[in-house]
């Protein structure tokens, strides 16, 4: 019985510690960024959510009408919303933002990026976790919180 609860917390310790090191291992890095003017698209695991590919049904998720409002008013907006959600922003541009979301207990890095589609009136999302396959919905749950916040 001793032997059964020694293995049981060895296992447990070394679970623990390699939930640390993904954690550890997700701050390298960077967000996919753009190919070809839009967003990357999502990798086979089931931990990124993306509006760019309609085709690809188990990632997908509709993007948001962009409205009238100019780039430097939505980028505005949507910025001062990524911040208030604990969003740290890595990059922007007039029609693109990239910013990295960090998860309280293992420090997991999650990528979110937003792409603004003048030519079709949309603004595009995608986020992405950095490790591992899955995200507990952690990804879709920030999208459907920032098209609440934007008011979509």
């Amino acid at each position: 019985m001793k032997i059964l609860l020694v293995l049981l917390a060895v296992f447990f310790l070394a679970a623990l510690a390699w939930l640390f090191y993904l954690g550890y291992q997700s701050r390298s890095g960077s967000a996919a960024g753009l190919v070809a003017g839009r967003l990357s698209p999502c990798p086979q695991t089931p931990n990124c959510i993306c509006s760019e590919f309609e085709a690809d049904s188990s990632h997908y998720v509709e993007a948001m009408p962009l409205g009238d409002a100019d780039n430097k008013k939505s980028m505005a907006a949507i910025k001062q919303l990524v911040e208030q959600m604990g969003g740290s922003i890595q990059v922007q541009t007039a029609e693109y933002m990239a910013a990295r979301f960090t998860s309280s207990i293992f420090r997991y890095v999650d990528d979110f990026e937003v792409r603004l589609d003048q030519e079709n009136g949309l603004i595009h999302l995608r986020s992405a976790s950095r490790v591992g396959r899955g995200d507990l919905g952690a990804n879709l749950k920030r999208i459907e919180q920032f098209k609440q916040g934007l008011g979509g």
